[in-house]
């Protein structure tokens, strides 16, 4: 059924590139210019959405391996990654249960162990306190109570997911909305991760309008690439979830295949945007590639900053690696210098005042949708956010 979900989409772009048609919304959204800076607005923010969501925390890429890990920060809560020995992957708050020291450093790596580098409590991979520094000294204690905290987790799609908020009861899945089942044509459980570099930029929302929009391209991005790509977009939502893709007439070519011989690589092309903070934009030659977005809100509501992750489909050889470098470099330079930079600008001016709100467009329905899914979502409480996410065909 993902598949066939695919080609109706295709089919529905080629028809709207015969037609130079897109799909519209009924009328221009405004959204307050305060949304953007306002620092009981985005304390609000952080709590109903980056601290009650799952949040795409790694690629299955990055934890090949039994005993592989990551440690890193999201929105303010230090969390710790663990493939355990039966090949699951785990979360845990990055702390350990004497005294709430952070046990590894950010980063990844491999190890049979997690140990304290304040008192070298450790723990085994579950997350399993296995043993005291000076335990006779210490007291009497029963392990078994003092295990690492979890936090809920789940891997589909090649993608790692985690609520930060041990006691939640949202399920992950129904967050996803069937979506997973589309990202899982790209296969990621069996790409090679390739590299990851990290930039700052604006208000997390700031930053995120740009992943949804293509309007913006051949403007920019006049001087890069964006007079190689389509300004006009259709936007497809399974939830808050939205796929971006533009008109395409090369489509053309494939409409007489059976369903089961459209290529599927082409049937992904475009940007995938996972909600609240995730855009997935994909590459053709010398193989197939993506840059992944992992965008987290900074320390104050004017700031945030990406994790940007490269993948690729197969290991590459030597000519390729370098390609690929650069490559990830020429899109840093575009994201930093380009889109962040004038995002950064966009954020001073918003605070100056100058304007009360902004606007999407009847062609930017993709924004319309995101911000309309962030009001819905700090004004539902917890009781009702189980009904915000239908599973979607």
């Amino acid at each position: 059924m993902s598949k066939t979900k695919l080609i109706e989409i295709a089919k529905a772009n080629l028809e709207h590139a015969r037609a130079g048609t897109i799909d519209q919304t009924d009328s221009i959204y405004r959204v307050p210019a305060e949304n953007y800076f306002n620092k009981d607005r985005w304390q609000l923010e952080m709590k109903q959405i980056f601290r009650r969501l799952p949040l795409m925390m790694a690629t299955t890429a990055e934890l090949p391996e039994t005993g592989d890990w990551k440690a890193m920060t999201a929105a303010n809560v230090p969390i710790l990654l663990s493939r355990t020995k039966t090949g699951q992957v785990k979360a845990f708050y990055n702390m350990c249960s004497h005294r709430g020291a952070q046990i590894m450093a950010e980063g990844r790596g491999n190890t049979h162990r997690f140990t304290c580098p304040y008192h070298a409590w450790s723990y085994n991979t579950e997350g399993q306190l296995t043993s005291i520094y000076s335990n006779k000294e210490f007291g009497e204690l029963d392990k078994q109570c003092h295990n690492l905290t979890e936090l809920p987790c789940l891997e589909k799609a090649g993608l790692i997911w985690v609520i930060l908020n041990r006691d939640s009861s949202l399920s992950i899945e129904d967050f996803l909305c069937n979506y997973d089942e589309m990202l899982a044509h790209f296969d990621f459980a069996n790409w090679h991760y390739f590299d990851h570099q990290t930039i700052k930029g604006p208000n997390w929302k700031i930053a995120y309008d740009g992943y949804l929009d293509l309007y913006h391209l051949p403007i920019l991005h006049k001087d890069t690439f964006g007079p190689d790509y389509p300004s006009k977009a259709n936007y497809y939502n399974w939830g808050p979830h939205q796929r971006v893709a533009g008109p395409d007439s090369a489509l053309a070519q494939f409409e007489q295949l059976d369903d089961a011989q459209w290529p599927v690589n082409y049937l992904l092309n475009g940007v995938w945007t996972i909600f609240p903070h995730i855009s997935i934009a994909s590459f053709d030659g010398g193989g197939r590639s993506i840059m992944l977005s992992q965008l987290f809100p900074g320390e104050t509501p004017s700031t945030s900053y990406t994790v940007q992750h490269y993948l690729m489909e197969n290991t590459p050889t030597e000519e390729q690696a370098e390609a690929a470098k650069a490559q990830f470099e020429f899109l840093k330079y575009v994201v930093e210098q380009e889109d962040y930079a004038t995002g950064i600008k966009q954020q001073l001016a918003l605070e100056s005042g100058g304007k009360e709100h902004v606007m999407f467009g009847r062609n930017e329905g993709g924004g319309q949708r995101f911000h309309d899914w962030v009001e819905r979502l700090i004004s539902t409480p917890d009781k009702d956010l189980h009904g915000l996410f239908p599973k979607t065909d």
